[in-house]
């Protein structure tokens, strides 16, 4: 990670409807390797993610939802891959936007950016609310509103969302400070993030109470193992997404071209060892699979039952510092987006929302507004306590729709024989070393890489009544994740014939 003065100032790939033209360079060119890495795999923020969905996937599909995981990290190591080659060749802030307008046209990479903007909106939200898991289990005095702590309860529910406001307000006001602020900060948690799953790893594996064929029993669930890897696998899809927020500060990285491509893989890799190995060794070491005690309170209970309360606690402190940090790098990636997307003057208040502070190099207004928003839909969790888990899916699904249609543009440019990057682009990266490319492998990766985006998408969307509104009553819980991808869509089309009839 460097904190160095920025340099002379790059100019950047240009909008859709001038490619040729460069962007002023606003945002201040600082973040070396490290921190570049720090943004995908603080977003992917695996104590985070696993912490909060542990829980779940065991409940749904017992031990064997472990083998959702490889599963769906070898289906997002292809998006990643594809996403590798365009961060070489597309070194621009906001890079799923940016990407689908160039590959597709002006109007599809609107609605990309638009789909993946709000999920990253619903994202800060979600991980947010994961607070509630770890920090009355570390300190009962952290539930500030009396009564039970689980999620699924109103008392939950409610104090969720007091801590999840107060976070992001920290989240926000970081990304409005400084970028080598925010580099330090994203460092300097990471950091103890890695240190943290490697601890708990070790100390999960050598305190295991059973063997590793654990994971090949079901549980209660009944569902056999395609029944465990659709629901168990919405842990996985979760957790591995957000790799691609290298991409996202690729106009605050230092020789773009090369970093970019490298750490959103290796930022994916570490993410899917790491979390894979926590998932396993919570499932051998937990003191019961039967006790019910997995199914509802996940790995926090794991590590404060078999490693004792002080270490557990210790452990249990450094998940919440995980958390505060993850939250921060999505914000951060949101709004990046948000800011691509208002710099080409495509969104209400682009003006305001695009503007960059000379002094820091942080597009102030672009943050709080993903804050605001964020903390909007937290509000959906007081209105019934199962909202968490909705919110949750509609994020994943949101995103890799966006994602989908990225890979999806891609893959329609390598069928018609067209290059993924522009004419203009270098052939080589700032060390004058080939640009990522898949080679031969790219249209096969690319094909496979749609076709699991696809399935998964409709996987995470579909409305179940025993996932989304397990005590009924919330009818619009089954069906949040397509009403808001419906409703992000209508609306979106009404903003754009508006706009495009003024014009």
């Amino acid at each position: 990670m460097t904190t160095s003065a920025p340099p002379a100032p790059r100019p950047t790939d240009g909008p859709p409807s001038r490619p040729a033209g460069p962007y002023p360079q606003q945002l201040h060119r600082t973040m070396g390797r490290f921190a570049s890495f720090a943004a995908g795999f603080s977003f992917i923020s695996v104590l985070t993610t696993v912490f909060q969905l542990f829980a779940f996937g065991y409940g749904f599909a017992g031990p064997a939802f472990f083998w959702s995981w490889p599963l769906v990290l070898g289906g997002q190591l292809l998006v990643a891959a594809c996403f590798a080659e365009l961060a070489a060749r597309y070194p621009i802030s906001g890079a799923i936007y940016q990407w689908a307008s160039r590959l597709g046209s002006a109007g599809y990479g609107w609605f990309t950016g638009v789909l993946m903007v709000l999920g990253q909106i619903v994202v800060v939200t979600a991980a947010a609310l994961a607070l509630q898991v770890v920090l009355p289990s570390l300190w009962s005095g952290f539930q500030l509103i009396g009564g039970e702590s689980a999620l699924d309860t109103p008392t939950g529910a409610a104090n969720a969302v007091l801590l999840g406001g107060a976070l992001i307000a920290l989240t926000t006001l970081v990304n409005v400070l400084d970028n080598r602020v925010l580099s330090v900060v994203n460092g300097i948690g990471v950091t103890a993030e890695l240190v943290g799953i490697a601890l708990i790893v070790v100390l999960l594996l050598t305190h295991a109470e059973r063997t590793p064929t654990v994971v090949l029993h079901t549980g209660h669930s009944g569902g056999g193992y395609l029944g465990a890897f659709l629901v168990g696998s919405f842990t996985a899809a979760y957790v591995l997404i957000g790799f691609d927020s290298a991409g996202e500060l690729s106009e605050e990285t230092v020789d773009p071209r090369r970093t970019a491509p490298r750490t959103i893989l290796t930022a994916l890799l570490a993410a899917g060892a790491g979390g894979g190995l926590l998932l396993l060794g919570g499932l051998l070491a937990a003191p019961s699979l039967t006790d019910g005690r997995l199914a509802t309170d996940g790995l926090s209970y794991v590590l404060t039952s078999t490693l004792g309360d002080g270490p557990g606690r210790a452990l249990l402190a450094d998940v919440a510092v995980a958390i505060c940090v993850g939250t921060l790098a999505m914000q951060t990636a949101g709004a990046r987006m948000l800011f691509s997307m208002a710099r080409d003057g495509v969104l209400p208040g682009s003006r305001r929302l695009a503007a960059v502070s000379p002094r820091t190099g942080m597009p102030s207004a672009a943050a709080t507004a993903v804050g605001v928003l964020a903390v909007g839909f937290l509000l959906v969790n007081l209105a019934a306590p199962n909202a968490f888990l909705a919110l949750e899916t509609t994020c994943i699904a949101l995103v890799y729709t966006a994602y989908s249609l990225v890979v999806g543009a891609a893959l329609v440019r390598r069928l018609r024989g067209l290059p993924l990057g522009p004419a203009y682009a270098p052939a080589v990266d700032e060390r004058g070393r080939p640009l990522f490319s898949l080679g031969r492998w790219g249209l096969p990766v690319n094909a496979l890489a749609l076709l699991y985006g696809a399935a998964m998408t409709v996987n995470l969307a579909w409305p179940r009544a025993a996932v989304y509104d397990p005590t009924g009553g919330h009818w619009y819980l089954r069906w949040f994740t397509v009403l808001t991808v419906a409703a992000a869509l209508l609306l979106g089309t009404a903003y754009r014939l508006a706009t495009t009839r003024r014009r």
